[in-house]
C-alpha cells in the first residue's frame, strides 16, 4: 500500500463500515453482481473505465485471477511482476467492493483506494506523464486493471529513488514493499541499515508468506 498502512483499522469498526455501505446502496442503483454460484471474476469479465477488461469488480477478490495484467504492466514499468503480484496479496486483508471502499472513505477521507490500496496523493504523483494521466484517483475501486498499473508504476518511481550504495540487508523487492508501505522516505532509512518496526516488520514478513504463490501466479 502506498504510505503507512494500519491493517487493523478496517476491522475496528466493522459494524459501521458495514451499516454506512448499506446506507449507500439503499440511495444508488445496486451494480450489476454475479449470481451465489457464478463463475470467478477470471471468468466473468467486463470492461474497466479506460477500456480494459478485467474482472467484474464486485465479484469476490482473488490476486491470482489477475496474473495477465500484472505481468503486462509490471514489464511495461520495469518492474519484478513477482513482486506486484506478492504486494496485491499483501493489500487483500479487507473487502474490494467498490461500494464499501467508497462508503469507508466518506467515513475515513485519508484512506486508501483499489486493490492495490492506493491513497490520493501517491496516485497523483504517480500518474503524471504516465498513460492513465488523464484516470482519477475516483476511479480506482472500479477499474481493478488502473489499480494494478498504478501500483506497478509506483514500484518503479520507488525503485528510482534507491541509492546504488546500501545495506545488505534487505534485497532491492524488500526494499520496495516497504516503500510501497511505509513511504519512500522510510524506504531510504531501510536501505541505509534501520531496522523495520513492527507495522513494517508485519508487511515484510506476509510478503515472505505471498512470495512462493505471487511467483506461481505471474509464471509464464
Amino acid at each position: 500500500m502506498a504510505g503507512a498502512r494500519k491493517r487493523w483499522r478496517w476491522f475496528a469498526v466493522p459494524i459501521l463500515a458495514l451499516a454506512v455501505w448499506a446506507m449507500v446502496r439503499t440511495g444508488h442503483t445496486p451494480q450489476q453482481t454475479d449470481a451465489p454460484h457464478a463463475a470467478p471474476p477470471a471468468a466473468s469479465a467486463t470492461p474497466g473505465a479506460g477500456g480494459r477488461t478485467t474482472p467484474n469488480p464486485s465479484s469476490a477478490y482473488d490476486p491470482a485471477d489477475y496474473g495477465p495484467q500484472v505481468r503486462k504492466y509490471a514489464a511495461k514499468a520495469g518492474i519484478e511482476p513477482r513482486l506486484l503480484m506478492a504486494i496485491l496479496y499483501n493489500e487483500a486483508y479487507k473487502p474490494h467492493d467498490p461500494e464499501l471502499e467508497r462508503a469507508w472513505q466518506r467515513h475515513k477521507p485519508d484512506a486508501a483506494f483499489g486493490i492495490a490500496n492506493m491513497h490520493r496523493a501517491a496516485f497523483e504523483e504517480t500518474r503524471r506523464g504516465r498513460d492513465f494521466a488523464h484516470r482519477k484517483w475516483e476511479e480506482l475501486p472500479d477499474d481493478r486493471g488502473l489499480a494494478i498499473e498504478a501500483a506497478a508504476w509506483h514500484l518503479r518511481d520507488l525503485a528510482r529513488q534507491l541509492p546504488s550504495q546500501r545495506s545488505a540487508t534487505y534485497s532491492q523487492s524488500e526494499l520496495l514493499a516497504l516503500g510501497y508501505n511505509a513511504g519512500a522516505g522510510n524506504m531510504l532509512a531501510f536501505a541505509r541499515g534501520v531496522t523495520p518496526g513492527v507495522q513494517a516488520q508485519s508487511y515484510l514478513d506476509r510478503l515472505h508468506d505471498n512470495w512462493d504463490k505471487a511467483g506461481k501466479d505471474v509464471a509464464p
